[in-house]
């Protein structure tokens, strides 16, 4: 009778160990997503189609499909997911598949080596001549984008400031001095930033561009433009607030 209590006490001591190890693990994962909209986690699935290569994720909270030029990845691999751009209802010819939803992107590391990206295999550069039509060019930096010093635009906003006051700027004019966190090109005919000025916290500190004009990741520019609210442009893009057609001047 002690025998089997002791074995019984051993399995649940070890289910429970096995039970803490994997909150572990996936709490570690979780902190590899340097930047909301990363995707990290373990490989489940992966597939090779034309030029991409194709990941089935396990987040630890959902799995997600996500895509980025060909590179070398196994089943257990740990994998980062950068800067990735969704895709809802894309169509693959190559697998004869459609997916849900498909995050497509060019920064990508693998057990914690750059595969794709700067640095990495496959720069955003090689990636841009190989997207799906219709789909962005990402550019992000190599690490968190200086924000101290920026100057308030003359009678203008903070990026806080137009946030928090939706309601008071929608349909207006704005202007905000900010630098730019991430770039993508190509969106529906447009060119996307986000930007920041230091202002503001989560939720608060990040506002949405559009323009024709170019800019990369660090560049400090003044934007102006009307403050859209609540647009969804389909595809999966929908935006409380966005400055539409902006005019971009790099400072």
């Amino acid at each position: 009778m002690k025998t089997t209590l002791l074995a019984v006490g051993l399995v649940v001591a070890l289910g429970a160990a096995a039970g803490f190890a994997a909150s572990a693990d996936d709490r570690s994962i979780a902190r590899l997503a340097t930047q909301p909209g990363d995707l990290a986690g373990k490989v489940v699935e992966t597939m090779n189609a034309a030029s991409y290569t194709y990941v089935l994720i396990d987040t630890g909270a959902k799995k997600v499909w996500a895509a980025a030029p060909q590179f070398s990845v196994k089943v257990g691999d740990t994998v980062v997911v950068a800067g990735g751009m969704p895709m809802t209802n894309y169509q693959s010819r190559a697998l004869n598949r459609t997916f849900d939803l498909v995050y497509f992107s060019g920064n990508v590391t693998v057990n914690g080596a750059a595969v794709a990206g700067p640095g990495g295999a496959d720069t955003p550069k090689a990636f841009a001549g190989n997207l799906p039509p219709g789909h962005p060019t990402t550019s992000r930096g190599p690490g968190p984008v200086d924000l101290t010093g920026i100057k308030r635009a003359e009678n203008g906003q903070t990026v806080e400031e137009i946030i928090k006051g939706k309601a008071k700027f929608a349909g207006k004019r704005i202007a905000v001095r900010a630098r730019v966190v991430k770039y993508n090109a190509g969106i529906l005919g447009k060119n996307w930033l986000h930007i920041r000025d230091g202002s503001g916290g989560e939720g608060t500190n990040d506002l949405t561009v559009t323009t024709s004009g170019t800019a990369k990741v660090g560049d400090l520019v003044l934007v102006t433009g009307v403050l859209s609210v609540d647009r969804d442009f389909g595809s999966g893009y929908k935006y409380g607030l966005i400055v539409e057609d902006a005019n971009v001047a790099t400072q």
